[in-house]
């Protein structure tokens, strides 16, 4: 007798293969957009946010503000420029203030102990601020728009009015006092071990690192930190009249060259003169940043909390620089002082596309880098065609994954290449797709076809791998891996056609696709592998990835949508182990179906104070320790509401909240590297403005109405369009070509702030 499963599975192995967006076919039918009318002249959006003047003043109102002193990390302001990171908040059992040093490029090397204790972070240091007099106020200002703090610590002897700021691997500080109070600094090494050990002990044969030297080089301090396993790392720093000046350097192998780049960076500063000299190019830099994009909704604590992921991950990553690990620069005790490859990396950079930041696409560029380390991660009877990374690695994802049959974690590295392969979506830079994507998801699908074998049913089946942290023995076809082996196989057919490469293996990605076992399903829905339910609450949504971020089952499918639904109520169901991103991933998707009001709800959780893991004051998040993925992916879920673009098809306001009555977005960028604005007003979109910026084939969901809508070109004339049979508008839009839409009489055509409607407290901490 078949079995439930084994039919629903059956059924979406059939239908998989023709829901992905290039294979996906719009039926031509009757247009629903005039494309015979003439426009009356061109048009041009008013831009309100095209002034530095407009940009503060909306910014300031996304400012965290502290009227209190903070007393934990997660409670402070924090700065950062992609390495350097610090926090702010009070130096425990001293009346001081602690500015946190540390470095993302800081790490052991001692492969042989493990990324938790042999290629973990480590940490640098921290500064403290010492007043004469007891503390007894502070009064801050994060501020978004210059990335800069600002603020006064109030003493019983006086005040100390400071600035601070990081940039291209400074940390900078003017302070001054007036009264009575003076001015101390004092920079504190730590010792150079895993934060892991606030959770565990070291390994038998863990040596410790040497201690840290001092050296004294005319007025500038070096703290030189040695390394058991080869390296260096150099703190430097300057205190001089008002300023205060820092950098750490990490080299390795090299046991000096960080003293050398350190005391360099130090005495380069040191010729600028005054801390105005090194703000100047710090606040351009930043103002260019938030100008590439922008987003308004009413819920003011919501908009705010976005805009502050941005400032944060800005300060978090750059291209070219280290992968952002769990904590990203902000090193604190932890038992995760390391690169997480089986979630927390992915959720991490997902903001970064549509918000149209792709300079701080650190991970695409660390898997590009290392891609012989990647290639040496696997067994090495598969390295000729294989590569992989294991769960958690350093910044140079060195880290050995094990083999299908054992039990072990394999899909990471894939999973990984997705968000590679949504940077080059949203890019369309075939050079991207060309040296990274192709040449690295070949190698990780290989090492998953050395291992399947057909079944007696005729099907390819996967031993047992590890469903990410999912705590049963290890199961036969986990859901995890064989939606990452069918959305690997079908993007390496569409890269090889797109790169117009003959690939060998074309044939066998063809054969798995055709052949490969369908997802274990019961009456609950998505099972986590082969008889194997999904019994027990747990916080990743590892078996449902084919729902999302892959969408290889998705709400289009209307034959899918009872399944889609009673496995993301089932998955919340069983309670006891959520975390904050299992409210997020459910926000994301509850927004892929359309429900924007559920989405809010399941958003608005991870904010809520009675939840066990709620946003902290500073919108970080802490579960034993920093854990920055949750609150980026936050905002991703805020853009699954305003903007999706998945299946070749752009959607614009597809889960919008009902409260949420006017929303603005600009220059918000999807796949196919297409620029949207849009405009709601009172609940109704009022126009759609789409730049192309490759030329690719643009298809558009939208949700105009009150009259004929229209698709003009910016020069004036009517777009080319079509419409299929489910309402998905196709439009020919050239490289570098803008079309506008809009229903009825043309509207005004602003992009500017929305008005406040649900208000909330600014993030930080207020007066008791």
């Amino acid at each position: 007798m078949t079995s439930r499963r084994a039919v629903l599975g059956t059924a979406l192995g059939g239908t998989t293969l023709a829901a992905l967006p290039a294979v996906a076919q719009a039926a031509a039918a009757g247009p629903a957009v005039d494309a015979t009318a003439t426009a009356p002249r061109p048009w041009k959006l008013r831009n309100r946010m095209d002034s530095g003047d407009a940009w503060s003043k909306f910014l300031r109102e996304q400012d965290l503000l502290w009227r209190r002193m903070p007393t934990l990390w997660h409670e402070g302001p924090f700065l950062g420029d992609g390495r350097l990171g610090s926090m702010v908040y009070r130096e425990p059992g001293v009346n001081a203030v602690r500015f946190t040093v540390q470095h993302g490029e800081v790490q052991d090397h001692r492969p042989e102990l493990g990324s938790g204790w042999g290629t973990c972070r480590l940490p640098v240091g921290h500064l403290t601020l010492d007043p004469v007099g007891t503390i007894t106020g502070v009064n801050w200002r994060l501020s978004l728009w210059n990335a800069e703090l600002t603020g006064t610590i109030t003493t019983d002897k006086g005040t100390l009015t400071l600035a601070a700021l990081s940039r291209d691997g400074v940390l900078a500080a003017r302070v001054t006092a007036d009264g009575d109070e003076e001015v101390h600094w004092t920079f504190h090494p730590e010792e150079a071990i895993s934060p892991r050990k606030i959770s565990e002990a070291p390994p038998t044969d863990y040596v410790t690192n040497p201690p840290w030297t001092t050296l004294t080089t005319g007025d500038i301090e070096q703290v030189l930190q040695p390394l058991t396993g080869g390296g260096q790392t150099a703190t430097a720093y300057r205190h001089s009249g008002d300023t205060l000046v820092l950098t750490v350097a990490h080299s390795h192998p090299s046991n000096t060259r960080a003293a050398e780049a350190s005391l360099k960076k130090i005495q380069k500063v040191q010729k600028t003169g005054s801390y105005a000299a090194l703000r100047g190019p710090h606040t351009r830099a930043w103002h260019a940043f938030y100008r590439k994009s922008f987003v308004s909704i009413p819920d003011e604590r919501l908009q705010s909390f976005h805009w502050i992921q941005l400032y944060k991950v800005a300060s978090a990553s750059v291209a070219g620089g280290p992968p952002m690990a769990t904590c990203g620069p902000w090193l604190e005790p932890t038992p995760w002082p390391a690169v997480w490859w089986n979630l927390n990396i992915q959720l991490e950079y997902w903001l970064i596309h549509g918000s149209n930041h792709l300079e701080l696409d650190s991970l695409a560029t660390t898997v590009r880098q290392n891609q012989e380390q990647l290639t040496a991660n696997v067994p090495a009877a598969y390295r000729s065609d294989s590569a992989g990374v294991g769960r958690s690695s350093d910044m140079f994802a060195n880290r050995t994954v094990g083999r299908p049959g054992t039990g072990a974690e394999v899909g990471d590295l894939t999973w990984a290449l997705h968000n590679v392969w949504l940077s080059y979506r949203h890019t369309m830079d075939d050079r991207l797709l060309r040296d990274t994507v192709f040449p690295l998801l070949r190698r990780a699908v290989n090492y998953y076809l050395h291992f399947l074998q057909p079944g007696d049913d005729g099907k390819l089946h996967l031993p047992s791998t590890l469903s990410p942290e999912y705590p049963v023995v290890p199961p036969q076809d986990t859901n995890y891996d064989l939606a990452l082996i069918r959305w690997g196989c079908t993007t390496l057919l569409e890269s090889a056609r797109r790169l117009g490469v003959d690939d060998p293996l074309v044939p066998r990605w063809q054969e798995t696709l055709a052949k490969l076992t369908p997802y274990p399903v019961d009456a609950n829905g998505f099972m986590i592998g082969a008889d194997t339910p999904y019994a027990q609450s747990h916080r990743h949504y590892s078996h449902l990835l084919m729902v999302y971020p892959l969408y290889l089952v998705n709400w289009d499918q209307p034959e899918q949508r009872e399944l889609i639904e009673k496995s993301v109520v089932h998955w919340h169901a069983l309670t006891g182990a959520h975390r904050g991103y299992s409210y997020t991933g459910a926000a994301s998707l509850y927004a892929m179906m359309g429900r924007g009001d559920t989405s809010l709800t399941y958003l608005k959780k991870f904010f809520d104070p009675t939840t066990r893991y709620p946003c902290r004051a500073n919108t970080h998040y802490t579960e034993a320790g920093p854990v920055i993925e949750t609150p980026l992916s936050a905002s991703q879920s805020l853009h699954d509401m305003l903007c999706q673009s998945w299946g070749g098809v752009v959607r614009v306001f597809p889960a919008v909240p009902s409260a949420w009555q006017d929303v603005t977005l600009h220059d918000f960028r999807t796949q196919g590297a297409f620029l949207v604005s849009a405009a709601r007003k009172g609940g109704t979109t009022r126009f759609i403005r789409i730049r192309s910026l490759a030329g690719e084939p643009l298809r558009l969901r939208h949700d105009l109405t009150g009259g004929q809508v229209r698709a003009v070109l910016d020069d004036g004339t009517p777009a080319r369009t079509r419409t299929s049979t489910d309402g998905t508008l196709t439009i020919e839009l050239a490289k570098g070509r803008e079309v506008l839409l809009y229903a009825g009489e043309r509207p005004d055509l602003v992009i500017e702030p929305v008005a406040p409607g649900e208000r909330g407290a600014a993030w930080g901490l207020p007066q008791p």
